[in-house]
């Protein structure tokens, strides 16, 4: 597309401006005169509310109003004497970019920045003074831990770059900007270290990106809905922290950080099944603790996924696989329940799950006590009516909490939607409908990728291998993690140097 270029005619380019702003009265444009007899005509273009204005009155027109009328006011040399004036001898601000088209220009005053128009120039001065209200940086409420650092991302792009910045002292840490929608022009930067990353991993990450063609991107999730390889799977492949210590732990490892603008997430690519079960809390304990509840997170895999499943198949199925004293308790408790055992594990389920998104949506001490009391009186109400069993509330609870205890709630949300499929197999077929479905779901795991890598890395064959299972179950010591995993193709492998 061809550009709109700016006129030397000051009211002409102003005219084309407001014309492409009509309507938008939050837009101020503050005109004034300069120069020794007040003959020179300058204007300031910005929106209200998204700059600071104590950096344009103290360090901007001040200094143009009252120090520019030293200049000679010879027609002769006004006209370069001026701009040289505004430029690079009177505007104190850390940061100035010249555009000579009006697209340009309009793109930086929606951004947040104050553009200078001056008559009788063909450029248009743009002036960092970025300055809305930004959220303090507090802890991430998703992401709490007993020890490590206590800061979290924000809102605003700038401020997350700088928080994973100052954890690299290196110039290696390279932070690429771009701009994604077409209407909303939001900034992304890309952040990778330059010696470890895999270049064609990169590649592929630049090319996603710059192939999105969507109006605007609000939010993180956008960038992940559209990049990621596949939309079908319930499972994320890509994956999102709020924590600028996880992000600076995933790029040693030679991963790539997709830091998006007006949002408090980072996304990190590529992503693997192990990755997404390990906390950067893991690095902060001593290894045999680290070590111990990793292996509850992989014990919780199935009891959230399966639990149910099971209860169903082995009282409506298979109750000679229980012990005879276990099974005629079990029988007693379902005594006079007028459901099957699916419906009745389907009932509590619902149940929960409604629970869980109602203390979600309501913020404070009200949504936990929702949650808690909620599904207390409700679960002793059920029983005592008889709508369901004892033993259901108590496989209900303990699924409940297993899906708790995984550390992504992306990645916890895929075994919630698949637990009600396989709960419907086992109704079906027992204990074959769930061997059905874990069969179903290990062999699309199995062929899932994240950025070229193979989301069950290293466990498939092909990356089975001692070196790269140190931290995965088993969180070894720092000293013996002298290698970074090899599954990610990165040029510099060594960690901890001998």
């Amino acid at each position: 597309m061809s550009k709109t270029l700016l006129s030397k005619n000051i009211e002409n380019n102003l005219k084309n401006i407001k014309d492409r702003l009509k309507d938008c009265d939050d837009v101020i444009y503050r005109e004034f005169l300069v120069g020794e007899r007040q003959t020179k005509k300058f204007v300031l273009i910005y929106v209200d509310g998204l700059i600071d204005k104590d950096i344009i009155s103290d360090y901007v027109m001040e200094s143009l109003m009252h120090q520019a009328r030293e200049l000679p006011p010879s027609p002769a040399t006004i006209k370069s004497s001026i701009y040289d004036l505004a430029k690079n001898r009177n505007i104190a601000v850390p940061e100035i970019k010249e555009f000579d088209d009006i697209d340009n220009t309009i793109e930086n005053i929606l951004i947040g920045e104050t553009v200078l128009l001056i008559d009788q120039i063909k450029k248009s001065m743009v002036i960092s003074s970025r300055g809305w209200p930004i959220r303090g940086i507090t802890e991430p409420q998703s992401e709490t831990v007993i020890k490590g650092p206590r800061d979290g991302f924000v809102e605003t792009a700038k401020v997350n770059t700088t928080l994973i910045r100052r954890r690299f002292r290196d110039a290696k840490l390279k932070v690429k900007y771009m701009q994604l929608g077409e209407r909303s022009k939001t900034d992304i930067a890309l952040m990778y270290i330059e010696d470890i990353v895999d270049n064609e991993v990169l590649k592929e990450v630049k090319d996603r990106l710059t192939s999105m063609k969507i109006d605007a991107v609000l939010e993180s999730s956008y960038v992940e809905q559209m990049i990621e390889d596949s939309w079908v799977s319930p499972f994320p492949q890509v994956e999102v922290t709020e924590r600028p210590d996880s992000v600076a732990a995933s790029l040693t490892e030679g991963r790539i950080a997709i830091v998006v603008d007006n949002t408090p997430t980072v996304l990190i690519v590529p992503a693997t099944l192990s990755m997404l079960l390990q906390s950067s809390e893991d690095y902060y304990f001593r290894w045999v603790v680290s070590s111990a509840v990793r292996i509850l997170r992989y014990i919780a895999i199935p009891i959230s996924l399966l639990l149910p499943s099971l209860y169903i198949a082995i009282t409506s199925f298979h109750p000679g696989m229980l012990p005879t004293q276990l099974a005629l308790y079990v029988a007693a408790t379902r005594t006079g329940v007028p459901f099957p055992a699916f419906i009745e594990a389907l009932i509590m389920e619902a149940t929960i799950e409604l629970l869980r998104e109602a203390g979600t949506r309501v913020s404070g001490p009200i949504g936990t006590t929702i949650s808690i009391v909620g599904g207390l009186v409700i679960g002793q109400a059920a029983v005592e009516a008889g709508i369901v069993s004892p033993l259901t509330i108590i496989v209900v609870a303990l699924t409940t909490i297993a899906s708790f205890s995984l550390p992504s709630y992306s990645f916890s949300s895929g075994f919630r939607v698949l637990r009600f499929p396989i709960m419907l197999l086992s109704s079906v077929l027992g204990l074959y409908g769930i061997t059905l479905g874990v069969i179903i779901i290990i062999s699309h795991l199995a062929g899932l990728k994240s950025f070229g890598v193979p989301y069950l890395a290293p466990y498939s064959s092909m990356f089975f291998m001692k070196d790269e299972l140190k931290d995965t179950v088993i969180r070894p010591p720092l000293i013996f993690m002298r290698k970074r995993p090899k599954f990610f193709n990165i040029k510099d492998r060594t960690r901890i140097k001998k």
